[in-house]
């Protein structure tokens, strides 16, 4: 027996459809299947392949060169176009095999083979090694799809599509059509780095670039990239032209911070993103106490070399200062650092939070930071939001009272009246008001349609618009990715859900809302394994949350694995008894196991306790049929009171 090992391009191709086609009709599948042979074998042999065989109505092929396997693919596409009575799906791997006589086995041969299974009709998709291959070659034009966790292989895959002649223009339209457009008057503020013995200093130097960042938001004449996507180049090596592109921006502020005790060093740069260089650049060596001083001359200083107009009400914005003890803002920027991690850190957050009001009582951020900290503890499950209502209200009505210019206290305001009061009304007002005080401010819009628009009134294509606006804002944030992707899966949309929720993965590889909407997309696609594989994915980045234990139930669920389901059931019944499991989802893993009476007890529950995710129901395609279709389901959903 002949046994050979060595690197090859393996590239497997299947039918569009051909599961559905050989139930109707046998004779005609038979006849798609000899097409298929007769279009392909030639194209293989003549860019030196070999058609090692037919695997239903798959086909597996191997090349030498990976130039060869994707010409060979593009070619195979471009015919099967022309042919238009079938589409293909073809992934291609690069990677060590083993050939024994005429057969080839391997993890190479695997991992193809699952690539295959994930592309887009008609589409072509490859494995990182065969982009490395490739990515030099002018005549191939390719794209980034998503990190893939991809069924028995151990680390996740990163995937690229590779366009035939005639996606190219087109893709390269969308491209252009995405790209932010850059003005002159732009700028990027980018997290400073930490220069301070003791990392923990951290919160430090990423609140002040913050700061700083928000207070030129309110000059119209400037456009400033979002916090999120100019944060995404943290401790990167970055190109300056590739940034500027991407964030639409001619203009970089970087800097430093070392903080000793209460003794600061700080140093700032303006760099034009075009040639490299430092235009502007200042140090500061103070106390602690003239921060809000320093904080003032960088952004003063920033409008001055960008020649932007200020008038005394511009100036008044820029140098506003929400309170004048040092002590309470720091707090208030370690709050803010651990609340956007999300997780358990948001608990740590809401600590950091209280003790900035405590130390000063007159700070209206401090108290939008607390309100916003409960709300997203009982969004992830870590209380009852019936809880914390009282708490988030008071807090949220102090911040106003302080400062009713705060589109941040409208903002916050608008999540509590639609989540856990269920006033639709003031929640619309409230974001329509946030979004007046802060045209620019991503999250605003983007929660404004996904869980306003989408969730509760319906209204998914001016809830997508909304999305769409948030990334503008925000072009590099994983989180505005997920919202928009939540949206476009509540209106049905999976494919395109899917590939946003994936463009949030690629931006954040520990993105939870990224993760969960494209497993969600993955089930109701069908595409099973790969959802079981995604959750697998969030239940170890998350410690196993709540959220992410109850949608690998559904996946399995939906998979006819009822074994695996009832385990992970038992496990949440069991740390029920000492931690707090919300019922909204619960119930709905209830239904998927086939007991409705438990999961409408589920429900009662989290409508007594104000779940938050409680409002994803009436138009969520999470919720299993025999659930929707119970009458108990449609009276649920009039008590909560969701507009016609």
């Amino acid at each position: 027996m002949s046994q050979s090992r060595q690197l090859a391009a393996i590239m497997f191709t299947d039918i569009v459809g051909y599961t559905v086609l050989m139930g109707e009709d046998e004779q005609k599948a038979f006849e798609l299947l000899k097409k298929n042979r007769e279009l392909q074998k030639p194209i293989i042999e003549e860019f030196n392949g070999r058609f090692i065989k037919e695997l239903g109505d798959g086909v597996l092929a191997c090349f030498n060169t990976v130039s060869d396997a994707v010409n060979a693919a593009i070619r195979i596409q471009e015919a099967t176009n022309a042919a238009r009575n079938f589409q293909l799906r073809i992934g291609i791997h690069l990677g060590e095999v083993v050939f024994e006589n005429e057969d080839v086995f391997g993890d190479g041969v695997n991992i193809a083979s699952r690539i295959q299974a994930i592309a887009n009709p008609g589409a072509i998709y490859i494995s990182e090694s065969v982009f490395n291959n490739i990515s030099n070659k002018q005549e191939m034009d390719s794209r980034f799809v998503g990190t893939e966790i991809l069924k028995n292989v151990k680390e996740p895959v990163k995937i690229f599509e590779v366009f035939t002649s005639a996606a190219t223009e087109a893709s390269h339209l969308k491209l252009k059509e995405q790209a932010p457009k850059i003005i002159e008057k732009s700028i990027a503020v980018l997290p400073f780095v930490n220069m301070s013995n003791d990392p923990e200093q951290e919160y430090f130097s990423d609140g002040m670039a913050e700061e700083i960042l928000n207070s030129l938001t309110h000059l119209k004449e400037l456009k400033v990239a979002g916090r999120t996507s100019s944060f995404q180049f943290k401790g990167k090596n970055i190109d300056l032209r590739e940034l500027g592109k991407k964030l639409g921006v001619n203009t970089v502020l970087e800097g430093s911070i070392r903080k000793q005790g209460n003794r600061l060093r700080i140093t700032a740069q303006l760099i034009n993103v075009e040639d490299g260089f430092h235009f502007w650049s200042e140090k500061y060596d103070r106390d602690m106490d003239d921060i809000f001083a320093i904080q003032d001359e960088i952004a003063l200083a920033i409008t001055e070399q960008l020649k932007i107009t200020l008038f005394q009400k511009d100036r008044e914005l820029i140098t506003k200062t929400h309170t004048q003890n040092a002590e309470a803002f720091e707090l208030c920027l370690k709050g803010r650092f651990h609340l956007n991690r999300r997780g358990s850190a948001i608990l740590t957050g809401l600590q950091f939070f209280k003790q900035a009001i405590a130390v000063d009582p007159g700070y209206a951020l401090a108290y939008t930071g607390y309100a916003d900290a409960n709300f997203l503890a009982a969004f992830y499950g870590f209380f009852p939001g019936k809880e914390v209502m009282k708490k988030i209200k008071q807090a949220v009505e102090t911040a106003i009272r302080l400062d009713n210019s705060l589109g941040e206290a409208y903002f916050s305001l608008a999540a509590y009246n639609l989540c856990l009061e269920w006033d639709w009304v003031e929640a619309k007002k409230n974001y329509i008001k946030s979004i007046e005080l802060n045209p620019k401010h991503a999250q605003a819009h983007s929660l404004y349609g996904m869980v306003c628009m989408a969730f509760v009134e319906g209204k998914f294509d001016e809830a997508a618009e909304q999305g769409r606006i948030a990334l503008k804002l925000e072009p590099l944030s994983a989180i505005d990715h997920a919202d928009l992707a939540w949206t476009l899966h509540t209106a049905g949309k999976f494919k395109d859900a899917l590939l946003i929720a994936k463009t949030g993965i690629e931006l954040d590889g520990n993105s939870f809302l990224s993760h969960r909407v494209a497993g969600l997309c993955y089930i109701a696609l069908q595409h099973y394994e790969e959802a079981i594989g995604t959750f697998t994915y969030l239940m170890k980045i998350s410690n196993r949350n709540q959220h992410a234990v109850n949608s690998m139930i559904w996946a399995y669920c939906s998979n006819g694995n009822f074994e695996e389901a009832r385990e992970l059931m038992n496990e949440l019944e069991r740390r029920s008894v000492i931690e707090y499991i919300a019922g909204t989802h619960f119930g709905l893993s209830s239904a998927y196991l086939g007991d409705l009476d438990k999961a409408f007890d589920c429900l009662e529950k989290a409508y007594d306790d104000r779940d938050p995710v409680l409002i994803q129901l009436k138009y969520s395609p999470a919720v299993p049929a025999v659930l929707r279709n119970d009458p108990r389901f449609q009276n649920l959903l009039d008590k909560i009171g969701f507009p016609e």
